[in-house]
């Protein structure tokens, strides 16, 4: 056999949009997804949005056109910072510690199994600056370089970083790593004004230190305040422009300055728009270095694994959450990616977590060997698209901050505030009707979990901009069954009253168990239930006192009013049917309905207060 008698496909019949169209409306119609009435396009019901208005296809093609992006290593830079992008010697692998008790033993740790740089938050939320140099007194500080995350004290922990560079006769050229100013970072988190001719002056006086950066760009408030990736990439884009326009006046120029900067950004379980968002930010980035005259260069990207995504409930999911999220920052091009620990939720990680975080991202370097491929995604029409459209939603964010008087003012006028509050806003009615899923918590909820004990981590900044998980709201509810548990030696529960054989109620009594479990609320059910007097007996039985009547539409309409009325007989003070509101379901007498797309937070707090759980 030659390579002539291999041919692509060439069995079947030549495929095109119309066919697929075709094939996927019989598909539809077929499972009664398609609406009365709808005539447009199939894509329309597949296609999902964005919390920047960006429509995703289910499917792309070359007609889905993206500006050309060039080769990596030069501009726009969307396929990479350097010609090579990582796959010389793959990203830097950067971890964190936040822990008052961090020593050298624990970063050395880190350092002889994978890591390769350190992330070290100073002060009040951190190690204290007076121990920094016994932190550090074993590393070689001109191999692993070291990021300060000092908040208000970044020149303080500058200066004491810097003097351990001078006690060790470091070269100038050698110093290495990152002294993390970012005071419009601290006014996000804190509300307190930055002061820029500060940074500016910290900035002047390193730039002798030719490899050394002095700012941290952090778009993680932004993104913890529940804002969106164009929201972060735009806030983060005003802050780099604030600094440049202050450290150009103190005898700096804008070349140094563009390169003492460095991004942060948030990479998600998302891996696509992970991808497209690192791809966005230098393209991005590239622009304001071409208007402003500088010369043409990368930006320096340090991806972090969404603190915003992280659950204290079923935490151990937490570092699939996490595998994915550096994944899409490594194929993104990301120059530094930090995996926080899967206990990072719930307290100070500790060292079986920090080994875990480290390893996540050593299976992708040396076993998926995912650095060895310089922009994997790019040519893909997909990840082309959403780079596009998420750059333009970035930059119209990153202009309206700039017309409302650039980022400081934009902080201090409740701009930005009010923007991310209203992208909060729609993501918690994704998360109150589980459209947006999280696994472990508003899904596949385990009650019988036992969470690791952490020993709390210090309190972080706080006055400014909000600080969100996507899980507390249901965290909230599980502490409140936690604690009702302890108090009274049972959680609150809710009766699955399930009509017919299983095959019957299987369905929407998985449904309810996994909605009632993720407001920690047990669902004990009936088993086969044939009539209204099984059903009350074994509503007695179980010692709840709400009950939810779960079975198919044939058995609802035989079976849905006598159980109703038995159950109610039988003391139920509220009674709810697995299914849609409908005309035939409102004559079985029941309370309430709960379905797929229902308000699941409503319903749980709802049932919460009237099972008396205290707050």
């Amino acid at each position: 056999m030659t390579a002539s008698d291999l041919v692509l496909a060439g069995e079947f019949p030549a495929a095109d949009h119309a066919r697929w169209q075709g094939l996927v409306d019989r598909v539809l119609r077929r499972t009664n997804a398609v609406p009365d009435g709808h005539d447009r396009p199939v894509e329309d019901l597949l296609a999902s949005r964005t919390y920047d208005g960006i429509t995703v296809k289910p499917l792309y093609t070359a007609d889905d056109q993206a500006p050309v992006v060039g080769h990596p290593g030069l501009p726009p830079f969307t396929r990479g910072a350097r010609p090579d992008g990582n796959s010389a010697a793959g990203w830097d692998v950067r971890q964190r510690h936040a822990d008052p008790a961090t020593d050298a033993r624990t970063v050395l740790a880190d350092l002889e199994n994978g890591v390769t740089s350190l992330w070290l938050v100073v002060g009040d939320a951190g190690i204290p600056l007076g121990r920094l140099g016994d932190v550090l007194q074993d590393v070689y500080l001109d191999l692993a370089p070291v990021t300060l995350d000092a908040g208000a004290d970044y020149d303080a922990a500058g200066q004491e970083l810097l003097t351990l560079f001078a006690d060790r006769g470091i070269l100038h050229s050698d110093v290495v790593g990152n002294l993390g100013a970012d005071p419009l970072g601290h006014q996000a988190r804190t509300g307190e004004p930055a002061d820029l001719s500060a940074l500016a002056a910290h900035v002047a006086e390193t730039k002798h230190y030719g490899n050394l950066r002095s700012v941290m760009v952090d778009g993680l408030p932004y993104h913890q305040a529940g804002g969106s990736d164009a929201q972060e990439l735009g806030a983060a884009l005003a802050a780099a422009v604030a600094y440049l326009r202050a450290i150009t006046t103190v005898n700096v120029d804008v070349d140094t300055a563009v390169a003492k900067l460095e991004f942060r950004f948030a990479a998600t379980a998302d891996q696509f728009l992970t991808i497209a968002k690192f791809r966005a930010a230098r393209r991005l980035w590239s622009r304001v270095v071409e208007v402003i005259g500088a010369k043409p260069v990368g930006q320096r990207q340090h991806a972090v694994t969404s603190p915003a995504m992280l659950t204290a409930r079923d935490p151990w999911v937490n570092m699939l959450r996490s595998t994915l999220a550096a994944f899409g920052a490594g194929v993104g091009g990301a120059d530094a990616v930090t995996v926080l620990p899967f206990d990072s939720a719930i307290g100070l990680p500790d060292a079986f977590a920090r080994r875990i975080a480290r390893n996540t991202q050593s299976v992708l370097l040396e076993e998926s060997r995912l650095a060895g491929v310089i922009d994997p995604a790019g040519g893909s029409w997909y990840v082309e698209s959403l780079t596009d459209e998420l750059a333009k939603a970035a930059w119209a964010w990153f202009t309206e901050i700039e017309r409302a008087g650039g980022l400081p003012s934009a902080l201090t006028s409740g701009l930005v505030a009010d923007q991310l509050a209203a992208t909060w806003a729609e993501r918690e009615r994704n998360l109150a009707t589980r459209a947006d899923a999280i696994t472990g918590v508003s899904e596949f909820p385990n009650l019988a979990e036992r969470a690791p004990v952490r020993t709390p981590a210090p309190p972080a900044p706080t006055g400014g901009l909000p600080v969100h998980r996507y899980a507390e709201a249901y965290e909230e509810l599980r502490d409140r069954s936690d604690r009702t548990l302890e108090a009274t030696g049972a959680r609150p529960k809710v009766f699955l009253a399930t009509l017919g054989p299983v095959a019957a109620h299987t369905a929407r009594a998985t449904f309810a168990a996994n909605l009632f479990q993720a407001g920690g609320i047990e669902t004990p059910d009936g088993g086969v239930i044939a009539d209204a007097e099984t059903a009350a007996a074994r509503f007695t039985a179980s010692g709840a006192t709400v009950a939810v009547i779960c079975g198919s539409e044939k058995s609802y309409a035989e079976l849905a009013a006598p159980v109703a009325e038995a159950l109610k007989a039988a003391g139920a003070v509220r009674v709810l049917l697995a299914g849609k509101e409908s005309e035939e379901h409102r004559q079985s007498g029941v309370d309430g309905f709960v379905f797929t797309g229902c308000d699941a937070l409503t319903v749980l707090r709802e049932t919460a207060l009237t099972l008396g759980v205290p707050a």
